[in-house]
């Protein structure tokens, strides 16, 4: 198998939007309130045999690296782990002070994996998705695992 981690450009862009929507159900996310156009953020897409399997998409701002979205198709591969080490690199390149991540309160996988890594917990959104629906009504009451979705979790880790 042959597997290649490549950047979000003009060539890939319109492939990598189809995937988004397969995988969040739009382009458009909502984190801290705030509406996040997946079709402009940068990121790293992870083809295996031309077959996307995995993304991470983030925005740099103010010396901040923040990872959007992370998805790997494939579990136990390292895709995942690849993809943060990749955007750590990314973000040392570009003179950021941290990495940034933020998730919600059901999703017990991605806060896992994020503190296995080095992230640690930095802030509690509570009631964030109440903001969030009144944005994007389409968000569900119930997340994975039938907890309900109510908070937002935001996750660090110093590269300086």
């Amino acid at each position: 198998m042959f597997t290649e981690y490549v950047k979000i450009d003009t060539q890939n862009r319109a492939r990598i939007n189809c995937f988004i929507v397969k995988h969040w159900f739009s382009t458009e996310m909502i984190i801290r309130g705030t509406i996040i156009d997946m079709t402009k953020v940068d990121g790293i897409v992870v083809l295996e045999n031309d077959n996307i399997v995995g993304l991470l998409t983030y925005a740099i701002r103010d010396k901040v690296c923040e990872i959007i979205s992370l998805d790997s198709l494939i579990e136990g591969k390292g895709i995942g782990t690849t993809l943060i080490n990749k955007v750590i690199f990314i973000a040392k390149e570009a003179d950021c002070k941290k990495v940034i991540v933020v998730t919600t309160n059901d999703n017990v996988k991605a806060i896992g994996f994020y503190q296995k890594r080095g992230f640690d917990m930095a802030h509690l959104y509570r009631n964030a998705m109440d903001i969030s629906r009144k944005i994007k009504p389409s968000i569900p009451l119930i997340g994975d695992g039938g907890i309900p979705l109510k908070h937002e979790i935001e996750f660090e880790m110093s590269i300086t």
